[in-house]
């Protein structure tokens, strides 16, 4: 008999399931949805020993692949995390990521490998939308998107009687940011991948800890291989040395600056303009002048450079005062070859499966640029 302090079911999409209803097979469950359904599926194949899993990379980068991760990385990367945040039996989790990727389903795991009680509820931009108004949370993780959302719907009450958040999946631009900094909880942006079993490192994003740097979480070990690239080892990763296309300054063994994709790197004229770079600065010189917009930068074909320095801005185009004013905040802040040489407005940018922007099907359905 499990003990009485431990929780023995658990809320999906309001709807209370126990662990020994889940176990069950055939599933006595009906009326599921789809998402409903494979959650139950991940859980009953955790609580029966299912030793190896099934995952899809974001394809945020390239085409999402099917990948396998053995139990023990999924329950070393899930004992890390809650040793970190000191997560425990009764804690009570909101999982809010969608579980077909590897952020939801380390948060299944986490919390029946610590015994938290844990409330799940499909992906919405506004998951507090769909959980009971008195309902409070210890932990939960947000892609940036939801997080901007739960702080415009006015709910920064209900995260500061939280006692750890992640924030992953996407950047945080910078206007989300200061919102979080006003945050007593304390917040985090993780930094992994479906390959090291979720986030293998932390950035704290507010308060006096705050920090421009990652810090690797303790029994992982850092490297960098030829193009200045994170590599990766440790029991999440099934003590194989995993190389990233991320290229990082490493600060020390276990602190590392994130630079960008080396694949994002666009060579200009013979000179390599990091487009994460460009990206922020474009960010901050948009919301200076009052616009909250995604962007992203990416090298255009260019017969004389190779390829040219672009903005991609979603929405419809600025007026031609504003654009000239953000033209002159990027050429007052950015050198000579990382100016943007056009701006590219896109009615919507495409996403992929995960939410993640996908900058290959956006560039592929780009308007023409006007400057």
């Amino acid at each position: 008999m499990p003990s009485p302090n431990l929780p023995t079911s658990l809320l999906l999409n309001g709807r209370e399931f126990t662990y020994d209803s889940i176990q069950q097979t055939p599933n006595p469950h009906t009326s599921l949805n789809g998402y409903e359904a494979k959650v139950l599926e991940l859980l009953r194949q955790w609580l029966t020993g299912a030793q190896e899993f099934g995952l899809r990379t974001s394809g945020s980068t390239g085409q999402p692949q099917l990948i396998t991760l053995k139990r023990r990385q999924l329950a070393a990367s899930a004992a890390r995390t809650g040793d970190y945040f000191d997560l425990g039996p009764g804690d009570r989790a909101l999982v809010c990521l969608n579980c077909d990727f590897i952020g939801g389903k380390m948060m299944l795991v986490r919390g029946l490998e610590r015994h938290m009680r844990l409330t799940v509820v499909e992906p919405h931009a506004d998951p507090f939308d769909f959980v009971p108004a008195d309902a409070e949370f210890d932990f939960a993780a947000f892609v940036p998107l939801q997080m901007r959302a739960v702080l415009a719907a006015g709910r920064a009450s209900r995260l500061n009687k939280m006692r750890a958040i992640l924030v992953g999946g996407a950047p945080v631009e910078p206007s989300l940011l200061r919102e979080i900094q006003k945050l007593k909880v304390p917040v985090y942006l993780t930094y992994g991948m479906t390959e090291t079993a979720s986030h293998m490192a932390l950035r704290r994003l507010n308060g006096p800890p705050a920090s421009p740097y990652y810090h690797v979480l303790p029994g992982l070990h850092l490297g960098q291989d030829e193009r200045g690239c994170l590599t990766v080892r440790g029991d999440v990763t099934d003590d194989k040395l995993i190389v990233t296309n991320d290229r990082i300054e490493l600060i020390d063994k276990h602190t590392f600056d994130w630079l960008g994709r080396v694949d994002f790197v666009i060579n200009s004229g013979g000179v390599k303009v990091q487009a994460e770079k460009v990206e922020l600065v474009l960010d901050v010189a948009l919301a200076e002048l009052g616009q909250t917009r995604r962007t992203f930068v990416a090298g255009r074909p260019d017969e004389r450079l190779g390829q040219a320095v672009t903005a991609y801005v979603e929405g419809e185009p600025l007026a031609s005062p504003l654009e000239k004013r953000l033209l002159g905040l990027l050429t007052a802040r950015l050198g000579k070859y990382e100016l943007p040489k056009a701006v590219v407005y896109v009615p919507a940018f495409k996403a992929t499966a995960s939410g993640k922007l996908d900058r290959a099907a956006t560039l592929r359905g780009a308007d023409a640029p006007r400057r």
